[in-house]
């Protein structure tokens, strides 16, 4: 598999992940972002042995969108700072069934994951192992068959947290049966992607921004080019 790059340094190099693909495989034969991007700078570079390439964020497997990976342990300590501090700025774009009521608004809940089910839930604030979730919403669009394009960005990383915390206020989005929609989207991806990502570069300092487009599978949702 070919990766989709959107930048690239000494440094950094910052991707489009595909939806199916893990950023991280569990075993070391499993194909991930992680394997395919290291395979690809030995490649290009001609390196023997392996490659390093650090992980400092991840996208769930059927999550499209913008990821960066570090090249160097250094920028893999600073970025995962930035990301640890909140000092960085993610837009995830996502179809929803539903509608929410406000144009925008914040959805603030406590959710623990459900080791049986091997799923995220929403618990009572003070339930064992709760975590606060909160997150900021904005319409984008509103599509037919009743579902709406939404703008989503996090205040906390919580696993799974877009897609539970639409899902608990009624809202699943398109194609994640894991989290109650019932309608149909080509797989192996939901309705979420990564659109836009912001960091400062680990070594610069200079302010990066980058958009990821969206994947082909979304082409049949009817959202206008002009967003």
């Amino acid at each position: 598999m070919s990766l989709s790059i959107l930048f690239e340094d000494n440094h950094l190099l910052v991707v489009n992940k595909p939806a199916g693909l893990p950023t991280q495989g569990a075993l070391p034969d499993v194909p991930s972002l992680h394997t395919i991007g290291c395979d690809y700078l030995r490649r290009k570079y001609q390196k023997p042995g392996n490659v390093y390439l650090g992980i400092v964020m991840r996208l769930d497997a059927c999550t499209s969108g913008v990821v960066v990976l570090a090249r160097t342990s250094k920028a893999a300590a600073r970025l995962s700072s930035q990301f640890r501090e909140r000092e960085t700025r993610k837009v995830y774009w996502a179809v929803v069934e539903g509608a929410p009521e406000a144009e925008q608004g914040e959805y603030v809940d406590w959710v623990a994951k459900d080791e049986r089910q091997q799923r995220m839930t929403v618990v009572r604030c003070d339930g064992p192992a709760a975590q606060m979730a909160r997150l900021q919403y904005r319409v984008l669009q509103r599509l037919s068959g009743g579902r709406t394009l939404l703008a989503v960005t996090l205040d906390t990383g919580r696993k799974h947290q877009i897609r539970l915390q639409m899902a608990s206020h009624d809202m699943p989005i398109l194609g994640d049966s894991k989290y109650g929609s019932h309608a149909s989207f080509t797989p192996p991806g939901i309705a979420l992607h990564a659109a836009r990502l912001a960091f400062r570069h680990p070594v610069k300092q200079d302010e990066l921004q980058f958009q990821a487009p969206l994947p082909s599978t979304w082409d049949a949702l009817g959202i206008p080019e002009s967003l």
